[in-house]
């Protein structure tokens, strides 16, 4: 059974904040290369939605949250099996306090 890779409102605004903040302190070029790049490591995905890691700090969550890294960045998600779709939750810049990852 495949799933469908679908990103949530909050990983969504996530990128643009992260296209926002480098396009102006580097540039647009950079910006695009940093957002594709975190796209691009959720490619997939939907083939072994197991590959990433538990994120022990959401063990609270009903939910079984993962992530995958690219660079300074955790892309967190679930498996919502009911929906038959992977939910890309978050992207965490992992340099800030990390509990501020509760913020889903």
């Amino acid at each position: 059974m495949e799933l469908e890779v679908y990103w949530l409102e909050l990983a969504e605004n996530k990128l643009e904040d992260i296209y926002g903040y480098y396009s102006t302190q580097a540039s647009k070029r950079v910006a695009e290369k940093l957002i594709n790049g975190i796209v691009d490591t959720t490619i997939g995905i939907e083939k072994q939605p197991e590959i990433g890691q538990i994120e022990i700090s959401l063990n609270h969550r009903k939910q079984e949250f993962r992530y995958l890294v690219f660079k300074n960045y955790k892309i967190v998600y679930w498996i919502n099996y009911d929906s038959k779709r992977i939910e890309i939750v978050n992207v965490f810049d992992t340099r800030q306090n990390p509990e501020k990852i509760n913020e889903l």
